[in-house]
């Protein structure tokens, strides 16, 4: 049987954040972890090894394959900031308000976070939460 790798944990996101090598990658870091931490109301959890996680939901789909998973979420990697957004129906338009980006199914990527609208980054991590908890209803708060 399937095991998800990227489960919620108990390590330190200060400490994930202190060893990014680069200082303004680690400076930008520490802007998205107060930015999603202020505007999701949830604190920040790791998520494997490099993931941070703001909240949490379970899913199921009609294949059977079930788990958990942040609401939202970022990563420093070394390239660029994966942000971790659900998919919702105006997710392109805002997509377009955001700034300098690339995105996939479920991933925006950024450089760095002057690049982008900071305040369409705050409707982006408040469209994911209230569309997941639409999504998955059943879910005890926090969790």
């Amino acid at each position: 049987m399937y095991e998800l790798k990227t489960k919620e944990n108990d390590n330190s996101v200060i400490e994930f954040i202190e060893s990014v090598e680069k200082p303004k990658k680690k400076e930008d870091a520490y802007r998205l972890l107060d930015l999603f931490t202020e505007t999701s109301g949830y604190p920040a959890k790791m998520w494997g090894k490099s993931i941070i996680g703001f909240g949490a939901y379970h899913y199921k789909y009609p294949t059977g394959h079930e788990g958990d998973a942040p609401l939202v979420g970022f990563s420093p990697r070394k390239a660029n900031f994966s942000l971790y957004f659900a998919t919702g129906e105006d997710r392109e338009e805002v997509l377009t308000r955001l700034g300098k980006h690339k995105s996939g199914k479920a991933c925006v990527y950024i450089n760095k976070i002057d690049d982008v609208d900071t305040e369409v980054l705050k409707e982006m991590i408040r469209s994911s939460i209230a569309f997941l908890k639409q999504t998955y209803p059943d879910q005890k708060e926090g969790k």
